[in-house]
């Protein structure tokens, strides 16, 4: 670990709650990941593996889910304890700009992974070698995951962290993302139930 900030954040009930902001280094990718932590790590504590998303977290783009996510997990960790980390992986991994060059494609009628080939890109980037490393440096080998990603607790597993639960997050929905995330769920493996007509 590099160092530890106090930052206070604000719960659904108005009220403030005590957390961490963490910085590392030597993380094997060399960017430059934070993790955020609610309380002392417990045995095997909630975890959250964020993937910066400039477009939906700060500015509420409403052409992913993954600002509500975002919200969802600091909710559920300031009321209960746990650790986010917030990686630096825009775009699952191809950047902002290219990103954007997505979202054009997108525009035209290709889903979000097919946008990403078209770019020369695979469909996922990332990996979360950091992420363990993260992980152990705070002492947390053993872990609930909050994620509809199978592949966030398959890469955890093969670089030892074992993941204990898988929790869900919520399903948020709505007219603009719709095909983003029938395409999450299709091509891209993630525990999405669709139910017809909810959009």
């Amino acid at each position: 670990m590099r160092a530890r900030v106090d930052i206070p954040v604000q719960r659904a009930d108005g009220a403030w709650q005590p957390g961490q902001m963490i910085t590392f280094t030597g993380l094997g990718d060399g960017l430059e990941h934070v993790a955020v932590q609610f309380g002392p790590i417990a045995e095997v504590p909630l975890v959250r593996l964020h993937s910066e998303c400039l477009t939906g977290d700060v500015f509420g783009s409403a052409r992913c889910d993954c600002g509500p996510q975002l919200t969802e997990s600091m909710q559920l960790l300031a009321a209960s304890g746990g650790v986010l980390l917030y990686l630096r992986q825009e775009g699952r991994g191809i950047g902002l700009y290219n990103k954007l060059d997505a979202y054009r494609l997108q525009d035209r009628g290709l889903d979000t992974f097919a946008a990403n080939r078209e770019l020369n890109f695979s469909d996922d980037l990332r990996d979360y070698r950091s992420a363990a490393q993260m992980l152990k440096a705070l002492g947390a080998t053993r872990i609930k995951l909050h994620t509809n990603n199978p592949d966030k607790a398959a890469q955890l597993s093969s670089y030892g962290i074992d993941v204990a639960e898988q929790i869900r997050t919520g399903i948020f929905r709505n007219e603009r993302n719709d095909h983003y995330l029938r395409a999450k769920a299709e091509y891209g493996g993630h525990s999405i139930e669709l139910v017809e007509g909810t959009a």
